[in-house]
């Protein structure tokens, strides 16, 4: 990576407020955080007012057909009415018991619509076991949460108000008693829907708001239009390994038709092996799941439990998904860490060490997993594309999170195992013939 280009003013000098600029947001000095450390719902909603206009069309970049016919669902079709309901409840913190979290507090317009914490704080101060992903661009994964136990967005905005360590509520009915101490929700649940305030439709309202969060304008996006300048020479160098050498687009395609970068499938990259024994896991589960469960109880587990680190197999309750996770987007990951399900990678520079090495060696280690034998230089071009698929509209905010994160990898790169990545050693020496490995 090309240093004096990307190098500059330190993080702390440039955290702030966001401001619009030519039409952008940038940043200027962050106000207090609210509970749980968001930026304050008010703030996030004027936020979200800089970045996207109140549309129910079709976004730029996604075909009309395929979003009207594919990311929509049936009976669940964006109207203005829905989406300003599903918006009010998006930053109400009333979903949660203690009045203290709304959906924007996990997910949060100012932090690249996640919390950038390795794992949730919900109600009470409770930690869960997963990283939150962020809701942009969320409406064209073909399923939610990082093991897919939800098939919609209509389904996932349900389960973590009634999660008892996450929003707390109880049940449907706690939750809606809770809603409706607000009365404007009488009114706009029935412009919404023609019906009085229910569960069923709040989890419809969210889904549309979260159908607007769509963000596909990246310097990569001009670039593969024809604008040659779009992106750096490191960038274009990136783009290239990314496609070749790195391998990145095994399960990361990117084009038309698949804008996320993502397989939309489950992998085993080793991330979970560094520190749990997934045979002793998958037994304790099959004895949990043994008379099946509903999908409020799967959504405990995976939250609440080291069984978390199943995966999909938590779903499937099939062997090959032992410790598989979801093939994340790739689009705005430079706002988005830490990264992978558990938020163990702190930096991008975090994550290709991790694939550079192979993985992490385990019994059900995904196959495509192997050592890349990347550069240090290599690396940092992967890195500076990865950063080039950031919308237009988080330029600065995008530019101050790879000035933290070089920062960070500078100073350590605790994933970074040179001998496996140019497999100058092999991942079963040292387990098979000791710490010497072959020269014993």
């Amino acid at each position: 990576m090309n240093k004096s280009k990307w190098m500059g003013p330190t993080h702390a000098m440039i955290i702030v407020l966001a401001m619009v600029t030519a039409g952008k947001v940038s940043l200027a000095a962050e106000s207090e955080s609210g509970p749980h450390g968001a930026m304050p719902m008010q703030e996030q909603q004027q936020r979200l007012d800089q970045l996207i206009k109140r549309s129910i069309d079709p976004p730029s970049g996604i075909d009309p057909v395929a979003w009207a016919t594919i990311y929509m669902l049936q009976g669940n079709e964006l109207t203005a009415d829905r989406v300003a309901l599903g918006r009010k409840l998006y930053f109400d913190t009333r979903l949660s018991k203690d009045g203290t979290l709304a959906c924007a507090t996990c997910h949060d317009v100012s932090r690249g619509f996640t919390d950038h914490r390795s794992v949730s704080e919900g109600i009470g101060d409770h930690l869960g076991k997963r990283s939150a992903p962020t809701t942009m661009n969320a409406a064209l994964l073909q399923s939610q949460f990082w093991d897919g136990r939800a098939p919609s967005l209509e389904e996932q905005a349900k389960l973590p108000i009634l999660n008892p360590i996450e929003m707390g509520h109880p049940d449907a009915a706690s939750a809606m008693a809770a809603v409706n101490t607000d009365p404007a929700y009488a009114e706009l649940f029935r412009k919404a829907n023609g019906r009085d305030p229910n569960y069923e439709d709040l989890g419809r309202a969210i889904a549309n708001f979260e159908r607007t969060l769509i963000f596909l304008d990246a310097p990569f996006d001009r670039f593969a239009a024809g604008d040659t300048k779009a992106l750096s020479p490191a960038a274009q160098r990136g783009l290239a390994l990314f496609n070749g050498k790195a391998r990145c687009v095994s399960c990361h395609m990117m084009n038309s038709s698949n804008p996320l970068g993502t397989d939309n499938l489950f992998h085993n990259i080793g991330v979970s092996a560094r520190k749990q024994n997934f045979e002793t896991l998958a037994g304790q589960a099959l004895a949990v799941l043994k008379d099946g469960s509903n999908t409020e109880e799967l959504d405990k587990l995976a939250v609440e439990t080291d069984m978390s680190e199943l995966g999909r197999f938590l779903v499937t309750k099939k062997r090959e998904d032992i410790g598989a996770f979801k093939t994340e987007q790739l689009r705005n990951v430079g706002l988005t860490a830490p990264y992978m399900h558990d938020g163990s990678l702190k930096t991008l520079w975090d994550v290709m060490d991790h694939y550079n090495k192979g993985g992490e060696t385990n019994a059900y280690l995904d196959g495509g997993i192997e050592p890349l034998n990347l550069s240090e230089s290599e690396i940092d071009d992967v890195v500076a594309f990865l950063f080039s698929l950031t919308d237009a509209r988080f330029g600065a905010q995008n530019e101050a999170a790879l000035r933290e994160q070089q920062a960070q990898a500078a100073k350590n790169r605790p994933f970074r195992d040179n001998a496996l990545a140019h497999r100058d050693v092999l991942p079963f020496e040292q387990r098979v013939l000791g710490s010497a490995g072959l020269t014993q």
